[in-house]
């Protein structure tokens, strides 16, 4: 069984390309945090390449940048070429089946603006990732001081007596 999955933090951004055949292909390195720290006490990181086909690849482009928090779930793959002074060169990478977007950049405060995931592999609706004009307390067009269902109409009473069992 081939399958690995990933949180991490996108170290560039996503370069897009099309194959012969039209065919996006996109790829980037996310950094993963190791779940220990060095003996020095910092914490150390590992940088895994992605890459992404089809549709998926063109939201990775479109919605990512470097710093976005992102989830993979996809295979490890390895593969071997001849560079150009005839050096054979090995490259290990992650070939992405799902890739979920966890959050944009971190905001200079440290809070994430833009929480909340959506998977690249529907048709997401184009999300504005920018950090200006959002309280870094909350994300955009949240208020939690107000009722989320005070725009529902008029109360509904339940009365236990009328449940069927």
């Amino acid at each position: 069984m081939n399958k690995v999955f990933l949180i991490g933090r996108l170290t560039r951004d996503p370069e897009l390309r099309y194959t012969g055949n039209n065919t996006a292909v996109a790829t980037f390195s996310i950094a993963v945090n190791r779940p220990f720290t060095s003996q020095s006490g910092e914490r150390e990181a590992d940088f895994i390449n992605i890459v992404v086909w089809r549709k998926q690849a063109e939201n990775v482009k479109n919605y990512l940048a470097q710093g976005s928090q992102v989830a993979i779930d996809g295979r490890i793959q390895t593969r071997n070429y001849d560079d150009q002074n005839g050096n054979k060169r090995y490259v290990t990478e992650v070939i992405a089946d799902n890739v979920e977007f966890l959050g944009s950049k971190r905001a200079d405060n440290g809070a994430m603006p833009n929480e909340g995931a959506f998977n690249v592999s529907s048709n997401p609706t184009p999300y504005d990732f920018s950090a200006q004009d959002v309280p870094a307390t909350e994300p955009k067009g949240t208020n939690m001081d107000n009722n989320p269902f005070a725009d529902f109409g008029a109360s509904i009473e339940i009365n236990d007596d009328e449940l069927p069992f």
